[in-house]
């Protein structure tokens, strides 16, 4: 699906920034082992939409930084979420990301996993460089949160009684975390002051809970091949995202067990009747409620920010979120 205009004049917006960040990239994925630079770069020139470099390089902006560390931390935010995503495909036993296979299914389990490794520790390489003990005390939190909600996820798999505050803590710390931390470290950047970044805190988390929440409604409201993912691959997996959280509550009783069997045994093999209960019970409307409410929050939180195009971007990207189709 196309990227809408409003989305493309965002990316407009920090174009020549992104370039710098590729070039980073690009310049830091170099090792003497020619399968760490392979696997890293065929995940990372997957197609991603860049959204928490982005994020950074719209917080520098915002707050009137231009120095040459905004480069560097957006590489490295960028290398921490690539890090997470082999991890994730591995314990999902994933096969496809962003329409095409995942790099577990290229390149073996182990060769990604490892990969996930060389790059959380060439981002923390990368931290070092900064010089700011507070830029590396934040993406180390950050770093260990999302962890914690990986393990948090993973203690959750099968379980259908978890409720709305249960599943918006894990995606918190397993997401928004690193959302948080991307928008959080502009405001560290330009010596912002204690309020402005938690106000970029604010920011951060709200997008980032907005962004998983859209992400798993798309899961039984998009298409396939607009999404580049098999969708109903959180139900295989036994994950009891918000749709079918509300679904649960919403249906009868006889409906509500058909979607609490689905997610305790991991099946999708009632997906269609799944897709029709979720659909029928408005549970669809009702996390987009959720996700709508986070994205005020966001909006509210950049409304505080100086008013320039950068700090305009951030609110307009929070109200594109709420559009988002793939």
């Amino acid at each position: 699906m196309p990227v809408s205009s409003s989305i493309q004049k965002i990316l407009a917006l920090v174009a020549d920034d992104l370039r710098q960040v590729d070039a980073t990239i690009a310049q830091r994925l170099d090792s003497g082992v020619p399968l760490v630079g392979e696997v890293a770069r065929y995940i990372i020139s997957s197609g991603g939409k860049r959204l928490r470099p982005v994020l950074l390089l719209l917080a520098c902006g915002a707050l009137g930084y231009k120095g040459e560390q905004r480069f560097n931390l957006a590489a490295v935010v960028e290398f921490i979420h690539t890090a997470t995503l082999l991890h994730d495909d591995v314990v999902d036993e994933s096969t496809l990301r962003r329409g095409r296979s995942t790099a577990n299914e290229v390149f073996g389990n182990p060769a990604s996993v490892l990969v996930g490794d060389f790059l959380y520790s060439r981002a923390f390489q990368m931290m070092v460089d900064s010089n700011n003990m507070r830029v590396m005390q934040i993406l180390a939190d950050a770093t260990n949160v999302i962890a914690e909600g990986e393990v948090l996820q993973l203690m959750n798999i099968h379980n259908a009684t978890l409720d709305e505050a249960a599943y918006l803590h894990v995606i918190r710390s397993k997401t928004a975390k690193l959302f948080e931390a991307s928008a959080r470290l502009g405001a560290v950047l330009a010596d912002s002051g204690a309020a402005v970044e938690a106000v970029c805190v604010e920011y951060g988390r709200s997008l980032g809970t907005a962004f998983q929440i859209i992400d798993d409604v798309l899961d039984y409201d998009g298409d396939s091949h607009e999404m580049g993912k098999n969708l109903g691959d959180d139900l295989r997996e036994g994950k009891a995202t918000l749709p079918l959280i509300i679904a649960m509550q919403r249906s009868r009783a006889e409906e509500a067990a058909v979607v609490r069997r689905a997610v305790e045994e991991g099946s999708a093999q009632d997906m269609e009747a799944i897709i029709s209960i979720v659909r029928q019970s408005g549970a669809l409307q009702g996390a987009r409620e959720v996700a709508a409410r986070q994205a005020e929050s966001a909006i509210r939180a950049a409304a505080l920010l100086p008013t320039n195009p950068h700090s305009q971007s951030m609110i307009e990207l929070a109200t594109q979120l709420l559009q988002r189709r793939t």
